[in-house]
């Protein structure tokens, strides 16, 4: 074994020197506890393999790591500091090899010496990602998969991907807590399963589950008892034949099924990082390890707000980036057009009609996919919103897919699913130009693989900086627990009845957590500030002082762990903004002026609707004080209480917690000397113009909302209580809406969106206030006092102002 050893020896360090040129690496993933530079140091490895350990060893010694090379001394004998995991044989532990005994022996040492510890330190190398599926005989080679490698393929992988090498190292394990607490066989049984379960988590988290051939999956959906059993339903329907319903069911199988490709997703992934370097002068990712935490032994179900066709490439750009399998994404139908949607689709898309209620026969054969998707443990992804964003403020989350998980979920509860929250945050969208259009009444474009010529033609234009944050993930378990205590005794029920509420309450859970993970960029700063002025002007000195004073504010509010704010001064803030083209800038005798042109106004709507709900609760106290001097705090509850559920439900914020936010809000604005607090109230500082000034501002944000409201709630009273229905309301008050934007001169076409009245009635409702009769809407006197005591939020001239407006159209 000597003489062995000498001479391979050489051959070793040749090996080394050579991969040593040829070797890049991605330290992927950042260490939970940090090593111990001090502590003896070994390494452990899923299983035997030269290439893993002489990866580790120039890893070690490029980052200054402990060395993974030679060995280290404990209690008088030599222990490898770079071990391989026994494997599994036949249920027995087989030992292959002087570097698998070591770790029996380290803690036959451990134990003999008590004043001795080591840290141990799991390591997983990756040649290449590929899940367990035949991709091609050269890609199959060339990346790593489930399957444990054998020496020439070993050899190929490490001459193909070299220069794609993900090593993770997982936290250090102190093994003499271990030693002292059980009996040394114990011990080492215990390590050992802790060493397992830890290696096929990370493997699950890198490479995803194995993965069935497509036709193979397709036919196992069609196969399965609940398909078969809507295929019968629509032959006796249809009166066909169930063999003509069963060719169609596969026909919708091969519409629906992704086709995830390895090569492709490299592929992507390479296009995309250049295409992102084109776009984006950077791309930051935030809360991404509690991700990583959970991934492997959970169902990962990412939930994004959904504001550009950029949304989910640029999430699976990052995941594959930070070495996480890319999700599933559920994309419609409109998207499987030519070139584009085969790409997707073994980018991991798998496609939806946008209804199919009408087709119980294409339901069940997508109700069947998704759920062998979920069991299975594939992480999917898919927007809550059901589209777009126009107006940039987060939509009211639609039921289908959500209802879909928490079946899949009841009917086969054995693996946990977590929802990751992702808000993605855009200083410029690449659709602002369409979304304008959109606003103004235009039809919505069809997409086309044209689009692609119209992408290339915007590489040259500045877009600024994206922002990732994974908001607070939510494991389904403990929210059904929560929300339907009594949820697993009907969970085998094909529609139970909890089913229902559980979903629209799983909906507003995710919004709001997506909104708390909000990123405030210097364009949604500059939106705020410039478009609570009148004519959207502001001097630059006052400008720069306000976006300062909306940072200071949300830095004082309670809940934003997971928001993240603009580096810098507000000077280079403005500068970013004009270089975008959203603002102009005019120097003047008497100070330089900032200014947004009308198109650029509405543009930056989207922009300010981003954020909007971080500031609402300070802006609802500011306005109160647009016309008042002074309240105490029964006062301000009084008056704002009834309003707050309104804006929660708009802004997808919690409505329960109305007392605790106005404390806030109260105490944010006084440590910033927007009010001043006596004994028992606080009123407006007396004589400071600038606070007087920053406070009117942000009770502009405000205004909006409060004057949608007054709206709607003076044309339902001027009719009376059962005289209109609910869409001839929604209609009179957006074309009120509209009236006023063109009356006051302002560009602001989602002010009438009318999504925002059929929310403002959905809480209405939802709250008691409104009821419906022979589907007329009817109200009691309680609403009438609630009108009543809203007057006293607007000043005389602006109530007089809509009042007068309600008036001349009934007139």
């Amino acid at each position: 074994m000597a003489v062995l050893h000498t001479l391979l020896t050489p051959l070793r360090g040749l090996c080394r020197a050579l991969l040593g040129r040829w070797l890049e690496y991605r330290h992927v993933e950042a260490q939970a506890t940090p090593l111990d530079p001090t502590r003896p140091t070994i390494y452990v490895l899923p299983h035997p393999a030269l290439s893993d350990t002489l990866a580790l060893e120039l890893m070690t010694h490029r980052e200054g790591l402990p060395r993974a090379r030679g060995h280290i001394d404990l209690g008088g004998a030599r222990l490898p500091a770079c071990v391989a995991l026994p494997r599994l044989s036949r249920g027995l532990t087989q030992v292959r090899g002087r570097r698998s005994l070591a770790l029996d022996s380290l803690l036959e040492q451990l134990a003999e010496h008590p004043e001795q510890d080591v840290q141990l330190v799991p390591v997983s190398v990756f040649w290449g990602r590929a899940p367990g599926k035949d991709f091609g005989f050269w890609k199959l080679l060339a990346a790593d998969s489930w399957q444990w490698t054998g020496r020439l393929r070993r050899l190929l992988s490490m001459a193909v991907n070299g220069k794609h090498v993900q090593v993770h190292l997982g936290a250090p394990l102190q093994l003499r807590s271990l030693v002292e607490t059980r009996p040394l066989p114990v011990a080492q049984r215990k390590m050992a399963r802790v060493l397992r379960v830890h290696f096929r988590r990370v493997r699950a988290r890198v490479l995803g589950p194995d993965l069935s051939h497509r036709n193979t999956l397709i036919r196992g959906v069609v196969d399965s008892p609940q398909v078969r059993q809507a295929i019968r339903e629509a032959a006796t329907a249809r009166g066909t034949r169930e063999e003509r319903e069963t060719r169609r069911a596969l026909r919708y199988g091969r519409e629906i099924a992704s086709n995830t490709s390895y090569p492709v997703l490299r592929f992507l992934y390479q296009l995309l990082r250049r295409l992102w370097n084109r776009l984006y002068d950077g791309v930051s990712v935030n809360g991404l390890d509690d991700v990583k935490a959970l991934a492997g032994d959970h169902e990962l179900v990412y939930v994004p707000c959904h504001r550009s066709h950029i949304d989910y490439l640029l999430l699976s750009y990052v995941l594959f980036r930070e070495g996480l399998m890319p999700p599933h994404i559920a994309a419609g139908r409109n998207l499987d057009m030519p070139l584009i949607g085969p790409l997707l689709r073994r980018g991991g898309a798998f496609f939806l009609r946008r209804s199919f209620r009408d087709n119980r026969l294409y339901a069940a054969v997508f109700n069947e996919y998704v759920h062998r998707l979920i069991s299975r443990g594939h992480p999917l992804e898919y927007f809550i919103e059901g589209g777009r964003s126009r107006t940039g403020r987060m939509l009211t989350p639609r039921p289908g897919m959500l209802a879909m998980t928490l079946r899949s979920f009841a009917r086969d509860p054995r693996r946990e699913v977590a929802f990751v929250p992702v808000y993605v945050g855009y200083e410029k969208v690449l659709e602002s130009g369409s979304y304008l259009k959109e606003l103004r009444g235009g039809r919505k474009k069809k997409e086309s693989p044209f689009d692609l010529l119209r992408v290339v033609r915007r590489l040259r234009q500045p877009y600024g900086h994206v922002t990732v944050n994974i908001g607070e993930p939510l494991r389904l378990s403990g929210f059904l627990d929560h929300h339907v205590p009594a949820w697993r005794e009907h969970r085998r029920e094909a529609r139970p009845d909890w089913l229902t509420q559980a979903v629209t309450t799983l909906g507003a859970t995710l919004a709001q957590r997506i909104n708390a993970a909000a990123a405030i960029t210097p364009i949604s700063l500059t939106a705020l500030s410039l478009l609570a002025t009148s004519h959207h002007a502001m001097e630059a000195d006052l400008l720069k002082h306000h976006m300062r004073l909306l940072t200071r504010l949300r830095q004082h509010l309670a809940g934003g762990e997971r928001i993240t704010l603009p580096t810098g001064d507000p000077e280079a803030w403005i500068a970013h903004a004009a270089h975008l083209g959203f603002i102009e800038r005019h120097p003047q005798a008497l100070g330089e002026l900032v200014l947004a042109t009308p198109e650029q106004a509405t543009l930056l709507t989207w922009y300010r609707n981003n954020v909007l709900h971080l500031f609402i609760d300070m802006a609802l106290v500011a306005f109160a004080y647009r016309h008042n001097a002074r309240f105490d705090l029964a006062q301000l509850r009084a008056l704002l209480g009834p309003t707050w559920p309104v804006l929660a439900h708009e802004f997808h914020l919690p409505a329960e917690d109305f007392d605790a936010r106005l404390h806030r809000a109260l105490d944010a604005l006084t440590s910033e000397g927007l009010l001043v607090q006596n004994a028992q109230d606080w009123e407006r500082p007396a004589g400071h113009l600038e606070s007087s000034e920053h406070l009117r501002l942000l009770g502009r944000l405000v205004q909006p909302t409060l004057e949608r409201g007054y709206l709607l709630l003076a044309v339902l009273l001027r009719e009376g209580s059962g005289t209109l229905t609910r869409d001839a309301l929604e209609e009179h008050s957006r074309q009120l809406a509209e009236r006023l934007t063109l009356l006051s001169g302002l560009n602001a076409p989602e002010f009438f969106d009318k999504r925002l009245f059929s929310g403002l009635l959905d809480t209405l409702e939802a709250q008691g206030w409104l009821w419906r009769e022979a589907d007329k809407l009817c109200y009691d006197a309680v609403l009438e006092q609630a009108q009543e005591r809203g007057r006293a939020l607007f000043d005389p001239s602006l109530r007089h102002r809509l009042t007068q407006l309600v008036h001349r159209q009934e007139a």
